[in-house]
């Protein structure tokens, strides 16, 4: 994730009900860090335009209300972050296959035993909370982001770390 920050990516979350409201969580992180002297990164949720998704769903389909925005807004360099508490959401699993064909590195963060995003290894990376409790795996999922978000901030800090030779 650092390297594509980088090179000038931005981070693209989503997901439905409460994930959707994790995906702006993890957003406002990247963009606006609480703590004092972290760099703000580019980071765009694509849960927070209610026209947009209502408008989607209606012409496309709801499975289709992520990758259609990513279609749109997506770039090689970025980052793709989908959310969902049982890795059976349609839509984040179409947004995350739209991710990948775009070249966007793709990262899935799922509840259960992963569902079929997992099975079926659609995203580059994929971080399971193994549990059927949904309010578990948002907890999960909360204190992965955030150790994402550290992790890209450790590499920002070091000098030379994120030259090309370096990331090989």
């Amino acid at each position: 994730m650092a390297v594509r920050f980088h090179h000038g990516g931005k981070l693209i979350v989503f997901g439905n009900g409460g994930p959707a409201t994790d995906a702006q969580h993890v957003v406002v992180e990247f963009v606006h860090p609480v703590i004092v002297g972290k760099r703000a990164l580019p980071a765009i949720s694509l849960t927070n335009d209610a026209a947009t998704l209502t408008g989607i769903a209606q012409a496309e389909g709801f499975d289709e209300v992520f990758a259609a925005q990513l279609r749109l807004l997506a770039a090689p360099e970025d980052i793709a972050l989908g959310l969902s508490v049982d890795g059976r959401c349609a839509n984040v699993r179409r947004g995350l296959v739209t991710a990948r064909d775009l070249g966007l590195l793709t990262v899935g963060l799922l509840g259960g035993d992963g569902g079929d995003i997992a099975r079926d290894a659609i995203a580059d990376h994929v971080v399971i909370a193994r549990s059927d409790d949904p309010c578990i795996v948002k907890e999960v999922h909360m204190t992965i982001y955030h150790i994402l978000w550290e992790l890209v901030h450790v590499f920002f800090e070091q000098p030379g770390l994120l030259e090309t030779e370096m990331v090989r």
